[in-house]
């Protein structure tokens, strides 16, 4: 393809050849948006020039400052012709006081045109200036540091703090060291409970703490014998009366010779003096020679149920002030337990406890919940030949051992209650379950009452009898003289006689 020939001496030769800008597209404006966003009337250009600002040799000029600005910025009366003058009214100065700030012909601060050039240091410093290296201060000894006053005593603080630290941080090592030992040994990690013991009133803890310096421990023995007895005893009255079991004093009730010997709870000795003792009854009151003892409060057994808590305390086995805690097992259990050293069986109604008694409680206290007095530990059922508890214990109940302990006190002896027969436990198999009569006494309260041998007590007043312990205990719950029915089985025939009871 060629080129067309074209004259370049004529110049609308090649603009003829080339085609023209599109028409502008200018749509039709709405009226209400042009009245909103369009110029105002009058003005044709994108600046408003209803304003005409002020010309100096071609340079436009700001607008007039406000009266207010001017007034305060302006140079005062006098001082156009300096930049940033003090008044001289009001300085008082000479017109030459103070030299200009710059020097030379040329003032950059008037003339916008000057060139920015560097100026050299305020200060400069002379070349033959060199720093003075200064001499060595002298070396102070340890005495002139600490006596000779030439170091602040700031100083001297200071540096002993330093040393203390250092020295404490060295010790802290070496006992760090030395504290990691080998493999095999270090420190050991221990949880320690760190909340102390509640002792609530009530508790164990507190029951015993406040009964046990009212027990006592007994010692038994007679001079020069190489061993003797113990067992315990209860202090029940200020003037120092001590209750205890019978057979924990009766070598010394049989020779006076045995001495009897009070331990309380403090390890304080003194003698005890025999008062008087009730084989019958394994009850006994001793003396001793105290002041201010502390004495148990005595509550009432009658009140206790089965199932109650009760505590045990007393001297098992010579082991002093031991405690032991359980329930009431049973109530009005009559037993008969062996006398000792050839002495006849003792019968009396006792509360069976499952509190550990063991030998050498006997004559100690069992108290209740709140710390009273409500039996006399007396005897325990034991498996084995050693006699140890198998939680089978017996106490004599308190509203009898204190009813023993007062005629004692006051007379030395006491009088138990009698029917005047003898008695044996009704065989198994027989149609009537109680006490037969072996023999009736001549003239005594049973023969005089019509019973006679082979008839079966089953009642004493209101209380069944089961057997002849039963018997026993029954009989001595009434007072001597008392008149008091018995029920009677007599072949096959049941009768109700008055008997009349007398003193054994």
């Amino acid at each position: 393809m060629t080129e067309p020939n074209v004259n370049p001496e004529q110049p609308g030769a090649r603009e003829a050849d080339r085609l023209g800008p599109r028409p502008l597209a200018r749509p039709a404006v709405d009226p209400a948006q042009a009245a909103v966003f369009g110029r105002p009337q009058g003005v044709d250009g994108a600046f408003d020039k209803l304003y005409t600002p002020q010309q100096a040799n071609g340079v436009n000029l700001a607008p007039p400052a406000p009266e207010s600005l001017a007034e305060a910025f302006r140079r005062p009366p006098g001082a156009e012709g300096v930049l940033l003058e003090r008044p001289r009214e009001a300085t008082g100065d000479a017109p030459d006081a103070e030299p200009p700030l710059w020097t030379g012909t040329r003032d950059p601060w008037r003339d916008p045109g000057a060139a920015a050039v560097l100026s050299g240091p305020a200060m400069p410093a002379e070349d033959d200036e060199k720093p003075v290296k200064r001499p060595p201060g002298a070396l102070l000894s340890l005495p002139e540091v600490l006596f000779g006053r030439r170091v602040q005593p700031k100083a001297l603080v200071l540096l002993g703090v330093v040393a203390l630290l250092v020295g404490a941080a060295g010790g802290f090592v070496g006992w760090w060291v030395g504290d990691t030992g080998t493999e095999l040994t270090g420190s050991a990690t221990i949880s320690e409970a760190e909340a102390g013991k509640e002792r609530p009133a009530g508790s164990v803890a507190d029951i015993a703490k406040r009964v046990a310096p009212a027990v006592v421990s007994l010692e038994v023995f007679k001079p020069g014998a190489e061993s003797g007895e113990q067992g315990s005893g209860v202090m029940i009255d200020p003037q120092g009366y001590v209750l205890t079991n019978e057979h924990v004093i009766a070598s010394a009730a049989a020779d006076p010779g045995v001495k009897v010997t009070a331990v309380f709870i403090d390890g304080t000795r003194t003698e005890a003096k025999l008062v008087g003792a009730d084989q019958k009854t394994d009850l006994a009151v001793v003396k001793v020679n105290v002041t201010n003892p502390t004495v148990l409060q005595v509550g009432k057994s009658a009140d206790l149920q089965v199932g109650d808590t009760v505590m045990a305390i007393g001297s098992p086995l010579a082991l002093q002030n031991s405690v032991t805690a359980g329930i009431v097992s049973a109530l009005n259990r009559p037993i008969t337990a062996g006398g000792d050293n050839g002495a006849p069986p003792v019968t009396y109604e006792a509360i069976q406890t499952d509190a550990a008694i063991n030998h050498g409680n006997s004559g100690g206290a069992l108290v209740d919940s709140t710390g009273a007095l409500v039996g006399i530990n007396s005897s325990i059922r034991s498996a084995g030949a050693d006699g140890g508890s198998i939680g089978i214990g017996f106490a004599i109940p308190s509203d009898y051992a204190i009813k023993i302990a007062k005629s004692l006190i006051k007379d030395g002896k006491v009088q138990h209650a009698d029917i005047g027969i003898n008695a044996s436990s009704t065989v198994a198999g027989s149609s009537t379950m109680g006490a037969q009569v072996k023999n009736v006494a001549p003239g005594g309260p049973a023969a005089n009452a019509g019973i006679k041998e082979g008839d079966v007590i089953t009642k004493i007043g209101n209380r069944l009898v089961r057997d002849s312990a039963e018997l026993t205990v029954a009989v001595r719950a009434h007072d001597v003289g008392e008149v008091v029915p018995v029920s009677l089985a007599r072949d096959g025939a049941s009768f109700v006689v008055d008997v009349t009871l007398a003193s054994d």
